[in-house]
């Protein structure tokens, strides 16, 4: 069975960890109440949500990345579009505003400091790799 022509692509987003932060990107234009999310952007044809989300990573942040492992896919509450996260761990290059038109900022975020960053909390399987993979902040408890 084909897609009709008018339905959107899905949306592949990059989770990715470097020492103790996960790279998190604020769009220019706001999708919602969407402001910071991570390297993102749409599917294209013969591309899996895997080299998706490595190319997205590397043309909206100058960052090359490698796809480690699917963390999972939904159809997202906030847009109603199908979604797919994937780990990718970061190869080289310095993560900044590579594309200008597309981001506004980006930031290495601390497992404490992602709720001030996403009030409306994760996707759960993407929460729980980053609550096994970067160190939780002790400060302040």
């Amino acid at each position: 069975m084909t897609q009709p022509t008018d339905d959107k692509p899905g949306i592949s987003a990059a989770i990715i960890v470097q020492g103790d932060r996960v790279l998190m990107v604020r769009r220019r234009v706001k999708e919602g109440e969407l402001m910071w999310q991570f390297p993102a952007g749409a599917i294209e044809s013969g591309e899996t949500a895997e080299q998706a989300a490595v190319r997205e990573t590397e043309e909206e942040t100058g960052l090359t990345v490698e796809a480690v492992k699917l963390l999972g896919e939904r159809v997202h509450p906030k847009t109603m579009r199908l979604m797919s996260y994937t780990a990718c761990d970061a190869l080289s290059g310095t993560a900044h505003v590579a594309d200008d038109e597309e981001l506004a900022e980006v930031a290495w975020v601390t497992h404490g400091e992602i709720p001030e960053y996403v009030p409306y909390g994760l996707f759960e399987p993407v929460q729980e790799y980053l609550d096994g993979t970067l160190p939780h902040d002790t400060a302040g408890e």
